[in-house]
This record gives C-alpha cells, structure tokens and sequence, in this order.
C-alpha cells in the first residue's frame, strides 16, 4: 500500500499541524547549530578529527517530517531506538536539548557523560536509544515491546532504521520476531535513496521495503512526498494497532537527505543535487499552512525565535560544560576495574 502526500489530511486540526511544524522547526533550528559548531574550528583544511565536535556527524535536515509525524502519537513511557542519524528523533520525543548538546560535545553534562557521542545517545527518562551499527535497533525495540506487554503496560516500542538495513539480517529475523509474538512495535524505515554513496535501486531488489511486510503477515504501507500529514496518519494507525494488541506494523517513508551522509561528504555521486533544496519539507509545510490560514508569517517568525532561543541556550550550556577528566577514562564506562572486584 502506497499513501500519497493528501489522504487523511483533513483529519488534523489546525492546533495539530502547527505543533508538527513546531516539532519540525526545532529540529532543524538545532541541527544548523550543530552543522555551525561542528565546522566554525575545523578551518581552513577540514580536519575531522579537530574543534570542538570531534569525529563522525550525520545530520538528519531533511527528514524532519519521519520524526514529527511518527513521535506525535507517541509518550516519554513508549520506546524509541534510532540510527547513527538519530537527533530529529531524539527530539521528537522529547529529548531534552541541554543534555543532548552536551554529550554531542562529548561533555561531563552530557546523556553519558560525553562518553557515548552523538551515534550513542541513550536517555532512561525518554526511553531513548540509537547506534550506529546497521539495523541493530530493531533488536532492542523488540525486547523493550516484549517487556511492556509483559508488565501489563500498554506502551510501544518504535524502531527507526534505514533503507539500506531493510536489507540486513536484523531487520528481517526482527519482523519475523515481532510478527510471531505479536509484538506492540512499529518498524518505520527511512528512504531517504542514499545508502551512504549507494544508490536505493543499485542494492535493494523491491521497489519499496513495505511489501516485505506481507512475508511476515504485518500491515506495511510506504509514505510518498516526505509529507508530515501523510507520516502522522501512517503512524496513527500503526501504534492504535499496536496499543491494542494487533501486533507490528511496517511503514517506510520516502523522505530526503539534504546533506551529506556525514560532515564532510562531498557527495559527487549524487545527481539530484540541484533538486534537492527545492523539496526541502519545511518550507514546503509553511507555505502549505499559509496558505491555508493555519497560521500567519508573525506566527512563522515567533516559532521561528522559539527554537533559536531553545537551541542557542542548549549550545551555550554545552559549551560551558566541562570535558570528562582523563582520570575518569574508564569510569561509567565498564562496571568496575578495582583489583578487588577481580578476585
């Protein structure tokens, strides 16, 4: 089943689609911070591994609508697991920014005390994980599913991967899983057509990874246009199923990496480079809601001036926040490393 950018969208009041451009906004407002502080100390010569942010950073502009429309239906008691690409989702559900900035500085005040980064986010209050191992989220999902359902607890589990995971082995035994236990979890597959340098078509047989669904008896549907109405009602219907028993579900969503797979990336293999700014989702989404009245260009800029004032706080802190000490390399890390406990 194919959902295109209008069905349901009727359904969403105007308090509803102005809190998913909100959503939205924020996202992207903090992965601009992110992408400032990332390059300001990494001149003139990129050097990944100098300034403040060392190493690895894979921003998710351009997929907003994913996190918005799925984390909408969603409570800090329901489970998210994400990928290396994790920080829309993160926030989405509720993330706190403060924390989140920090450990992606690698600070004392961060998530893990800046020993995890921004791939190893982990966060107990929100239910919230991500790696950046291939499809190794939907493991998880699934035991913390199995664990609400075992408690009695009526809240889900959301794993978020990639279109090229759809093609590891984790995903496939995970949905076979999911769908024999009966499992409350929503599988939500990202297509945004680039596994890193590779090409959607060039490595996945199926035209869309919500047909493989039906090999495991589960609802899949795929969201055309990267339209946060079309992802909210996708999802609607997923985790009403899964609250109530029915079991998973699959929803890929064809979305849109506005820039490269990690900071850095030059990305000469693309093609639809010059394309790409003009399917941008959010400008799309506030010139949609002007249009319809929804809300005005004041009401634009104070969302606008909301989420800068959000962002520039949580920067500020991170900045302030002292560096893990040398001394403490190992602590919060591994259980123990006294000579006593080895005895």
């Amino acid at each position: 089943m194919t959902l295109g950018t209008t069905e349901r969208a009727a359904e969403l009041n105007a308090r509803d689609r102005r809190a998913l451009l909100r959503q939205m906004i924020l996202i992207r407002t903090f992965e601009e911070a992110i992408l400032r502080e990332y390059h300001a100390d990494k001149k003139p010569g990129f050097d990944i591994g100098a300034g403040k942010i060392p190493g690895e950073m894979h921003l998710s502009a351009g997929q907003e609508p994913v996190a918005a429309g799925v984390c909408a239906h969603l409570g800090p008691g329901d489970a998210v697991t994400a990928t290396h690409r994790p920080h829309h989702l993160a926030i989405a559900h509720g993330m706190k920014l403060r924390p989140l900035a920090a450990e992606i500085f690698g600070r004392e005040t961060g998530l893990g005390r800046g020993r995890g980064g921004h791939m190893h986010l982990f966060d107990p209050e929100t239910h919230f994980s991500c790696s950046g191992i291939i499809a190794e989220g939907l493991p998880p999902a699934l035991g913390q599913a199995f664990a609400f359902r075992h408690a009695g607890a009526d809240n889900i589990a959301v794993a978020v991967t990639g279109e090229g995971a759809a093609n590891a082995g984790a995903f496939h035994e995970s949905l076979n899983l999911a769908a024999l236990w009966k499992l409350p979890v929503v599988v939500v597959v990202e297509d945004n057509d680039w596994g890193i340098s590779v090409a959607r078509q060039s490595s996945t047989a199926v035209p869309s990874n919500a047909v493989r669904g039906a090999a495991y008896g589960i609802p899949g549907v795929r969201v055309e246009g990267n339209d946060v109405e079309a992802v909210h009602a996708a999802a609607g219907e997923a985790v009403a199923r899964a609250r109530a028993g029915g079991g998973p579900s699959l929803i890929e969503v064809h979305t849109l990496r506005l820039w490269g797979h990690f900071e850095g990336d030059a990305q000469g293999y693309r093609p639809d480079l010059a394309d790409v700014p003009g399917r941008d989702p959010i400008p799309v989404y506030e010139k949609k809601l002007l249009a319809a009245g929804v809300l005005t260009e004041s009401d634009l800029a104070a969302l606008r001036t909301e989420a800068s004032e959000l962002v520039e706080d949580a920067v500020a802190f991170a900045i302030a926040s002292p560096a893990p000490s040398p001394d403490e390399a190992l602590k919060y890390v591994f259980a123990d490393q006294t000579e006593g406990a080895r005895s």
